[in-house]
């Protein structure tokens, strides 16, 4: 199995080693035959090439079994013409990754904000609100004149009915419920068209309830009770707040997991940012990344067998096991442990 590992900018290359060596005793107890290929992107490859995300990098991806996909500062980046390409974007919509799968689950032990929860957020990731994926050339966002913006949102049928049949078929492996969220009180047409869609899919799954809640709601219903939430699915921009919001709740972006793929490829991917006030200090926590990294082994074991998700299983209890004890915390958590400290505790209770 050939892993695609991408360790990105800030603490990116540090948390990237620390999943890499519990990916590696994972692979000696699991026998998965992992081989590594690791390329630069980000900083390191602007300041090599000329560009964050090098075109050999999206050649290595298309031919990748998955991808292991470190934290990027894009926000530090310059501007598209002189190389600050966004790689979490750019990948996502050129290998046409649109299911962005953000688990939210509290932990034995581990503190955590409002209600027990244990809920998916399924986010559509091609398109929606974010305007340097909506547009054939250019981008979706412009100013006519000095004093006004405008952007275009873009919403298609056959994305949101894509993203809907895996929220259904993901709630079918659950609690068979699927809350679809949207602000169609406002945007009529596009988020309109998007329940549109969810509606016929859900004709087709009569097994499993479908709920309907407004964005704003839905926010104050995470914050009251997530636990009555099992699949959350929304388009892009409502499902990036909403993942933040739930992980938060849950313990922390630094215990979140997520992964984007089509039933083709995967690439995981932890759901925080590159950290680049702490990176180099050796605190970092990997804890998103291991998971993101558990995560694409589960996926990958319909296609690749049972010894996959078996290890995906052992990587979520060590993780489970490690987080319980305060002593065997990161310092964000409140522990103690480095980040190369906490990855070998990780490894021991593997």
């Amino acid at each position: 199995m050939k892993l695609l590992v991408l360790p990105g900018d800030g603490i990116g290359p540090e948390i990237t080693h620390a999943t890499l060596a519990v990916l590696r005793e994972a692979d000696r107890r699991h026998g998965l035959g992992i081989e590594t290929e690791t390329m630069d992107i980000g900083f390191a490859a602007l300041n090599a090439t000329g560009t964050t995300l090098p075109e050999p990098v999206m050649e290595a991806a298309r031919a990748a079994d998955g991808i292991l996909l470190g934290p990027i500062s894009h926000l530090d980046y310059p501007p598209r013409d002189k190389g600050g390409v966004n790689i979490s974007a750019a990948i996502r919509v050129r290998l046409d990754l649109y299911a962005n799968i953000r688990p939210a689950r509290t932990r034995p032990g581990l503190p955590h904000r409002g209600t027990e929860m244990d809920l998916v957020i399924v986010r559509e990731c091609t398109e929606g609100m974010y305007p340097d994926r909506n547009m054939a050339r250019g981008i979706g966002e412009f100013m006519p004149t000095e004093d006004v913006a405008l952007s275009v949102r873009k919403i298609t049928r056959p994305a949101c009915r894509r993203i809907a049949v895996w929220a259904f078929d993901l709630a079918r492996s659950r609690r068979r419920k699927v809350t679809a969220v949207h602000k169609a009180n406002n945007f009529i047409m596009t988020d309109g068209l998007f329940l549109e869609e969810v509606r016929a899919v859900a004709r087709g799954y009569p097994d499993v309830e479908l709920e309907e809640i407004i964005i704003d709601a839905m926010c104050a219903h995470l914050v009251r009770d997530a636990s009555r939430f099992d699949v959350i699915v929304s388009t892009n921009f409502y499902c990036d707040i909403l993942s933040d919001l739930a992980s938060e709740l849950s313990g922390g972006l630094g215990v979140a997991g997520s992964y984007n793929a089509n039933p083709e490829r995967c690439a995981a991917q932890a759901q925080h940012g590159s950290a680049p006030d702490i990176a180099g200090k050796g605190i970092a926590n990997p804890t998103s990344l291991i998971l993101s990294a558990a995560m694409l082994l589960d996926w990958l074991a319909p296609r690749r067998g049972e010894a996959f998700a078996g290890a995906a299983r052992s990587l979520h209890r060590a993780i489970d096991d490690c987080l319980a004890d305060p002593a065997r915390r990161t310092p964000d958590l409140g522990g103690k442990l480095s980040t190369a400290a906490f990855a070998e505790a990780v490894v021991k209770a593997l």
